[in-house]
């Protein structure tokens, strides 16, 4: 098979296609490395050194919350606005580098600055989740007729290549600092022996960075959508407010899409809670910080070949029937995970998670693109960004009370098979035939 004929095969045809992808793999490294594997042991280890655990995991949880809290507000806002001025890549470009400074910053944290340590990361994911308010909205005016599917779940494979590849590298300098001509050995100064840690912060900003150029290139702006002649930016930005309760209208006239929304805002509670804690579950559960990280490392790679399965997968039985399948696993994912206690129960659910993490997820957002008219996708991804954060704000907020109510996070591990049960069940009651007819219907009444 040809390279031209392997890449129209996973949407990835078009040089447009590939730079949109592309941020999927810029993005990732931050996800990686600071919201799932380094940063939650680095915070834990160094910067809440002399906390209780309780008190360490509960802070982060509660951190967590309130940057997830944060954008989940501003995203219907600014989704709606960016449709009106034709801005979706310059907001990106704005949250971009909120992220970036945020996570070059780290580089500077020492022994118990956890306050510190907390509001970067608070920074560094409204930074990254406002950039995909924009990125997502790309997508209907980036994927070839058809390929919508397949462009989603190759940007999840890309960002799993890519976040991957870093954390692979942060790793053995991790693990072998002296090969890197870093400080090692013994009688090392926590700021010495955190050096190779604070230098992958620095990574991440860089890489991120560097591999967000493609997009900027490449992918052309969207149009704006038609509003009063002579109105100014600022008069367009104050009839967002107005618009936002018209965009809640709008939004709920698509039954299905709105569905959807309220499926995806429960089960992704739960994927969302598993990714963020499970590296802070596992130092509670005093496991190998090398053998977290590595473990987090194989699921990046183990991920890229199951994400383009799920979206094969998706041509045979349709995306809501694999995402009900990666449901599935995750509730297993769930009862294994509260009896863990040695390394290789984490390598082994770590794996587990790494076949379906990526489908699920690309699946769930290219299922709302297929029901919602293009020329609103700003609008409604904004609103799609709200649901997706306020899924990450229940899980990390209940985990937190579980924590700080039981002095444990296992009983947190099992409770969140109900965010995964409860949203398959609404998950089953969308008719995507009629969401995706009323959304073809809406673009033609407007070519």
């Amino acid at each position: 098979m040809s390279r031209s004929s392997l890449l129209e095969r996973v949407g990835l045809g078009t040089g447009e296609a590939r730079a949109w992808a592309m941020y999927d793999w810029a993005n990732s490294a931050m996800y990686t490395l600071i919201v799932t594997a380094v940063f939650p042991i680095f915070y834990k280890s160094v910067t809440a050194a002399g906390l209780d655990d309780a008190v360490a995991t509960y802070r982060f949880g509660v951190a967590t919350t309130i940057a997830l809290a944060v954008i989940a507000v501003l995203s219907p806002l600014l989704g709606t606005l960016a449709d009106l001025t034709a801005g979706k890549k310059r907001y990106l470009a704005w949250f971009l580098a909120l992220g970036v400074v945020s996570c070059g910053l780290m580089f500077f944290l020492r022994e118990g600055m956890w306050a510190a340590a907390l509001v970067l990361f608070m920074l560094a994911n409204v930074g990254a989740m406002g950039s995909f308010v924009f990125y997502d909205s790309l997508l209907p005016h980036v994927a070839p007729p058809g390929r919508m599917d397949r462009l989603s779940t190759s940007g999840y494979a890309l960002g799993y290549l890519g976040g991957g590849t870093l954390l692979v590298f942060a790793l053995a300098m991790i693990q072998s600092p002296g090969t890197f001509g870093l400080p090692s050995g013994e009688g090392l100064t926590s700021a010495q022996a955190s050096l190779p840690a604070r230098i992958s912060f620095l990574l991440t900003a860089i890489w991120w960075v560097v591999f967000s150029i493609p997009l900027f290139r490449r992918v052309s702006e969207p149009p704006a959508l038609p509003r009063p002649a002579g109105q100014t930016t600022g008069q367009a930005f104050r009839s967002t407010f107005r618009q936002l309760g018209q965009t809640l209208r709008h939004l709920r006239s698509y039954r299905q899409a709105f569905l959807l929304l309220i499926a995806f805002l429960i089960y992704n509670d739960g994927i969302g809670t598993i990714i963020r804690m499970a590296t802070l579950y596992g130092e509670e559960r005093e496991l190998s910080r090398t053998v977290m990280i590595g473990a987090i490392a194989a699921v990046q790679f183990i991920g890229i070949p199951f994400a383009f399965l799920f979206g094969r997968l998706a041509d045979r039985i349709g995306a809501k029937q694999s995402i009900f399948l990666g449901l599935l696993v995750y509730v297993g994912i769930s009862i294994l995970g509260y009896y863990m206690t040695t390394p290789l129960h984490f390598i082994i659910l770590a794996c587990l998670v790494g076949t379906v993490q990526g489908g699920t997820q690309a699946l769930s957002r290219s299922l709302f693109a297929s029901m919602i008219p293009a020329q609103s996708s700003g609008e409604f991804f904004g609103f799609f960004s709200v649901f997706e954060k306020f899924a990450g704000i229940l899980g990390p907020l209940f985990f937190a009370v579980m924590v700080r109510t039981t002095g444990s996070s296992q009983s947190a591990i099992l409770g969140i098979i109900v965010f995964f049960v409860v949203g398959g069940a609404l998950l089953a009651l969308v008719d995507v035939k009629d969401g995706q007819r009323q959304a073809r219907a809406a673009e033609a009444a407007v070519a």
